[in-house]
């Protein structure tokens, strides 16, 4: 027993602990750290989305108009499925239907936020004109950035930490935490699973960006890449996870989310891959391109013959291959 007392010492003096405080009073206003750790991804996501796509020939800040429908369709996405994925805790005799609302309190799925800022970017790119699936492109690796700066929030929030361990880095919460599993020890570590996926999220990140690069990935491949990797982390860092979940043939909902993310990372790079060999001509659909200000600017396409504006053309994901002209530069077509 003597020598238990220091390695249980040494185990805590090297562990990550949990922050004293998770809000801050503003005059009459309430700030969570949790709100504006998902705010912060939220600009950074916007910044690098709105760089990625000005490179591809976009009109600088179009991004703007697109997120206007994606981030609130992404948040009420997020709270709608995690609430739906959690009933126990919204839905029994004398509960507070109104708590389904306070997103301040945690509770915000990744995979919903995905399935409702989709719907969302899909409006935005249809009334800006931009390319679907170029947008799902210039947005995939700033999505990890984004994820790995929400999951700061969970840390404040002291939530979503993973089994027991005796590990150096392990995580420290206290035992009056609800989500504290009965009969545990007071001074049990736990897994620090925020940390786990923001250092995934960031290294996915590089290895995006380099397979992108690497093997041209567009019309929404880069997209596929993500959910591939994403899903493959999450679902071993869901694994590990002891907050409650809902559980279908002995595997948590999320972990089923998260294979259903790779398969479908999987479809999208195989079909896209097949119907279009080649490179994006324009980040606009045909017809709506932008014309930049600067008249003196040369496009790649400038000698082109002009497009046939069928109707399939004006669909958000009739893409047409670049010439070997085109393909050595990222400028867009001017707007006709």
């Amino acid at each position: 027993m003597k020598g238990s007392t220091p390695v249980s010492l040494n185990l805590l003096s090297a562990s990550i602990p949990s922050p004293e405080w998770s809000f801050f009073d503003l005059g009459p206003f309430r700030i969570h750290a949790y709100a504006l750790c998902i705010l912060a991804g939220i600009i950074l996501a916007t910044v690098i989305t709105s760089r990625r796509l000005t490179k591809r020939g976009a009109e600088p800040g179009v991004v703007l108009d697109i997120i206007l429908w994606a981030v609130p369709l992404g948040i009420v996405g997020a709270r709608i499925y995690h609430v739906l994925t959690h009933p126990g805790d919204y839905f029994f005799e004398g509960a507070d239907l109104l708590r389904t609302l306070y997103i301040w309190e945690g509770g915000n799925a990744i995979f919903g936020s995905l399935i409702g800022g989709a719907v969302g970017a899909y409006i935005g790119c249809r009334l800006t004109g931009i390319r679907f699936w170029t947008f799902a492109d210039a947005v995939a690796p700033a999505l990890l950035v984004a994820q790995a700066t929400g999951r700061l929030g969970n840390w404040f929030n002291h939530e979503l930490f993973g089994l027991p361990t005796t590990l150096p880095w392990g995580l420290e919460i206290e035992a009056s935490n609800v989500a504290f599993p009965v009969g545990l020890p007071s001074g049990t570590l736990f897994h620090p699973t925020f940390l786990y996926e923001i250092i995934w999220n960031l290294l996915g990140v590089a290895v995006i960006l380099y397979l992108e690069r690497k093997f041209r990935l567009r019309f929404g491949q880069t997209l596929g890449a993500y959910l591939i990797w994403y899903g493959l982390g999450r679902s071993f860092f869901e694994s590990i996870r002891i907050d409650p979940s809902e559980i279908y043939f002995g595997i948590r909902t999320n972990v089923w989310a998260a294979l259903a993310a790779i398969a479908l990372g999987l479809v999208i790079i195989f079909v896209q891959r097949h119907r279009h060999p080649g490179l994006e001509s324009s980040p606009y659909v045909s017809g709506r391109e932008w014309i930049a200000p600067d008249a003196g600017v040369e496009f790649e396409d400038s000698d082109s013959e002009p497009e046939d504006n069928t109707t399939a053309d004006q669909s958000d994901d009739a893409d047409h291959p670049e010439s070997p002209a085109t393909a050595a530069t990222s400028t867009s077509a001017p707007r006709l």
